[in-house]
């Protein structure tokens, strides 16, 4: 039974620690066409297969830091996110932990600076471009999006490896 994130944290190239944040994963919205015609009841969307529209990363930042103003570059960046996921073997009667990792290419694309109070969070963050994310469960990869390189990996299947065939990719 999953139960929640114990904790997490954000790093970048994989080794400089970010510090404390809060992160919002991307939303995977597939690209459609509308369809109809002779022998369509109306209008269906077909889903693209492979195909997503514009991710976006966002951090949230207690204070402000030189870790969270480097993010601030117009460049890629490399962010991983470190997650400990609890969840509980209902018949053994254990709790566990579940590593979970989310790696992003990301590009800076708006920096809110928060704001300054006596005795409060300055709750600056920012939004990144995603290039590319993928997800790990327990050390094994379960995701891979890769728009650039034509990658749409899911639990084992790469859904675009005949689109690269095709393409002579």
């Amino acid at each position: 039974m999953d139960q929640s994130v114990i904790n997490f944290a954000v790093y970048e190239d994989s080794v400089e620690y970010i510090g404390m944040a809060k992160a919002t994963l991307p939303d995977l919205t597939a690209l459609t066409q509308s369809i109809s015609g002779a022998g369509i009841a109306g209008n269906i969307e077909a889903v693209i297969l492979g195909h997503y529209d514009a991710m976006t990363l966002g951090l949230s930042f207690r204070t402000t830091s030189e870790q969270a103003v480097k993010l601030s570059e117009p460049r890629r960046h490399t962010i991983d996110l470190r997650v400990a996921q609890q969840t509980e073997d209902t018949v053994a009667g254990e709790v566990k932990v579940q590593k979970i990792k989310h790696i992003l290419v990301v590009v800076p694309k708006s920096d809110k600076g928060g704001s300054i109070a006596p005795a409060a969070p300055t709750d600056g963050s920012g939004e990144y471009a995603v290039r590319y994310w993928a997800t790990y469960i327990n050390g094994k990869k379960k995701r891979e999006i890769d728009p650039l390189n034509f990658i749409c990996y899911v639990n084992g299947v790469d859904y675009l490896d005949d689109v690269r065939k095709a393409l002579g990719k």
